[in-house]
């Protein structure tokens, strides 16, 4: 049985390899840290792709703000985090199919690429650089986090072991930076990744493409797949109408969410295909960057969306402080130590420092656990 299933698999994998274009990374080009048996029937990104689905991580991306904080608590159709990652792989998917890509990589690099996410979006991302930065450990970006998580954190602290371009592509992700063509570095090494993050905690500006064209691909998608969602979201949310959107981007773009997608879906095809970059054409990029514009003007900063960033500010800090102080005095009843680091292997909690500790726990904590945090310190209950 086990011969004749290492021959089906064997076919199949060479007619799927046979599909790919001339520009598709390869499975068998792809490799890991550490050797590892590989496995009968999936290949190594499909290996990546499924270690990164059963994680706790991406089991808490259901938990996790896109831009609303606190709303999926009243409206639970709101957004999250976890929807976000579903449009990023299905468009990036199709965009791969397209173009002849490896989707199974791509599918890989799009669920694991925004796991460092810190509660509450962006503005908890601040929130926590701030923390960090006053603690000595640099600042916080959600990326390197994402790399961290599955490198560090994920299976008790001792990694996932996913091969170098799963890992590329999940810190070389940046929604919140807006190009027009993503040509990819194909020569980058892990040093040149270690750089990056020491670079990127210090403030300092770094020239940063993924090293795979399926990795640009996830990329250039991030965008697609949340600029029309948020305006979704706004227009439910009372914040925005409709029929306030600029014209001459609705016209160019659409004025849904579908429309605005396909849009940007069939330019990046037409512009990437049998290109060695992934592109928009200079029309779409500019009504894209335009759209972006005024999303940051009435919804990302709109004082109604951030009125929670009072809150988050306010007691990021204090709850940073309080579980630095825990590990320190070896408290064992906090949470840090019962809901983390007593989870950890031996390697992870003797090799980060305890700020370095702090940081992780709340970077992979939900909206919702932060929020019972809070509420238990001003309103602790005692049996």
């Amino acid at each position: 049985m086990k011969d004749k299933l290492n021959e089906i698999f064997a076919q199949i994998r060479d007619k799927n390899e046979c599909t790919l274009g001339v520009r598709a990374t390869k499975d068998t080009d792809a490799h890991r840290k550490k050797d590892e048996v590989e496995d009968t029937m999936r290949t190594r990104f499909a290996v990546d792709r499924d270690r990164i689905l059963i994680s706790g991580a991406y089991r808490r991306y259901h938990g996790k703000t896109q831009v609303f904080s606190f709303t999926n608590l009243i409206d639970e159709e709101m957004t999250n985090r976890n929807l976000h990652i579903a449009y990023v792989s299905q468009i990036s998917r199709t965009i791969g199919k397209y173009l002849g890509l490896n989707t199974e990589l791509i599918e890989a690099i799009a669920l694991g690429h925004d796991l460092g996410h810190a509660p509450f979006g962006h503005d908890g991302e601040k929130a926590l650089s701030a923390s960090c930065e006053a603690n000595g450990i640099g600042q916080f970006h959600h990326n390197i986090e994402s790399l961290h998580i599955v490198d560090h954190i994920s299976s008790k602290g001792e990694g996932l072991n996913l091969t170098f371009p799963v890992r590329d592509g999940i810190i070389s992700h940046d929604g919140e930076v807006h190009n027009t063509i993503l040509i990819p570095e194909k020569d980058k090494t892990e040093e040149r990744i270690q750089d990056y993050i020491t670079h990127k905690k210090t403030g300092g500006q770094f020239d940063w493409m993924p090293s795979t064209l399926e990795g640009c691909v996830v990329r250039i998608t991030d965008t697609i797949a949340y600029i029309g969602q948020d305006i979704e979201d706004a227009i439910r949310f009372n914040i925005l109408k409709r029929e306030e959107l600029p014209k001459d981007v609705t016209q160019f773009l659409g004025n849904t969410n579908s429309q605005i997608i396909e849009t940007l879906i069939k330019s990046v095809i037409v512009n990437s295909y049998g290109q060695d970059w992934i592109a928009f054409d200079e029309e779409s990029s500019h009504y894209l960057l335009e759209l972006m514009k005024f999303n940051y003007r009435r919804i990302y900063t709109d004082e109604n969306v951030k009125r929670a960033i009072k809150i988050i500010h306010r007691t990021m800090g204090m709850r940073f402080d309080i579980y630095l102080d825990d590990i320190h005095k070896g408290r064992k009843e906090s949470k840090i130590f019962k809901h983390f680091l007593d989870h950890k292997v031996e390697a992870y909690r003797d090799g980060f420092k305890p700020a370095e500790q702090v940081r992780d726990f709340i970077a992979t904590m939900t909206d919702r656990y932060y929020n019972e945090e809070i509420k238990d310190h001003f309103l602790p209950w005692k049996w």
